[in-house]
């Protein structure tokens, strides 16, 4: 059951990072290849960071595509659409910013889990610190890429708390397991765990504490 979980949660947030990145791209007046390949490496840079971190060569997105072509297929319709309707129009752009932070919370929410399942699978389920920190960087590693390739600062260390709800939800994930012994229960709190504290932070205006400088000539 854990298995089939986690390919629904690995496709969940395959899509919505690829969205993501997809809308991103073509925010940043990028093309078709541009729009692809920023896409792609949302959908699929945090699983081949926590890859390389865990020393699985070659990466899983090397060895088995399907995710990529998932990834590439999303990022061309979301392309079509936008190209054919000449962008969004100004009154739908409130619309646009909710969806762009809908699939950003649902990729990182699917992708934390997988992150933390992935490390249990490989035998690492004794490793507490290790799954959470997996399930981080599978989670934020994506976005992380995304902001850097499109120019920005990266989401994790400025918006809505963007981070913190990822290590909550680790901790939750494998804390349940310990106490329940089964990972179906801890799998599906903790992906709705992470999508209730992005969406009250949205909501409240949280953000971690910032030193508000003067200005400096």
């Amino acid at each position: 059951m854990s298995l089939s979980l986690l390919v629904i949660f690995d496709f969940i947030g395959t899509v919505a990072f690829a969205i993501s990145g997809a809308i991103t791209g073509i925010q940043k007046r990028m093309d078709i290849f541009g729009v692809n390949i920023l896409a792609i490496l949302t959908a699929c840079g945090g699983g081949l960071t926590r890859d390389l971190i865990m020393g699985n060569f070659p990466p899983q997105m090397f060895i088995n595509p399907f995710y990529v072509i998932v990834a590439a297929v999303v990022a061309n319709i979301v392309f079509g659409i936008m190209y054919f309707h000449k962008g969004i129009p100004q009154k739908f752009s409130g619309l646009y910013d909710r969806g762009l932070f809908i699939f950003d919370t649902l990729g990182l929410a699917a992708f934390m889990v997988d992150g933390v399942m992935i490390g249990a699978n490989f035998g690492y389920e004794d490793n507490k610190f290790l799954l959470v920190f997996l399930g981080f960087i599978t989670g934020v590693g994506g976005g992380v890429i995304r902001d850097v390739l499109s120019i920005q600062m990266p989401a994790i260390f400025v918006k809505h708390v963007y981070a913190l709800p990822v290590i909550i939800g680790g901790i939750l994930m494998v804390v349940m397991h310990d106490i329940i012994g089964t990972w179906n229960a801890a799998m599906l709190c903790s992906f709705a765990l992470v999508i209730i504290l992005r969406v009250l932070a949205r909501h409240f205006l949280w953000n971690l504490p910032k030193v508000k400088l003067e200005n400096i000539e």
